[in-house]
């Protein structure tokens, strides 16, 4: 399985990596979020909504996109290391 250059493309669309907004910590586009506290969140068994009621100015479309990029990394890194 390759990784889907579409996917890496688009990353651009929803994570901002910027010195200048967060000493340059990757952030959802348009907010000073990291992603990293959605991950933080979904660890320590808090739901998706409830990141989101703490985050408003994250969309769901931009928590999705995270997470859809995550499974893709897992599941690329997982084939490629399987054979």
């Amino acid at each position: 399985m390759q990784f889907d250059n579409r996917a890496s493309l688009s990353i651009e669309e929803f994570i901002t990596c910027d010195t200048e907004i967060m000493s340059g910590t990757p952030v959802f586009k348009n907010t000073r979020v990291p992603i990293k506290n959605l991950i933080d969140y979904l660890e320590v068994g808090e739901s998706l909504d409830e990141f989101l009621d703490d985050f408003p100015s994250v969309s769901r479309e931009q928590a999705i996109q995270a997470l859809e990029l995550a499974k893709e990394m897992l599941l690329t890194h997982a084939y490629a290391h399987s054979h």
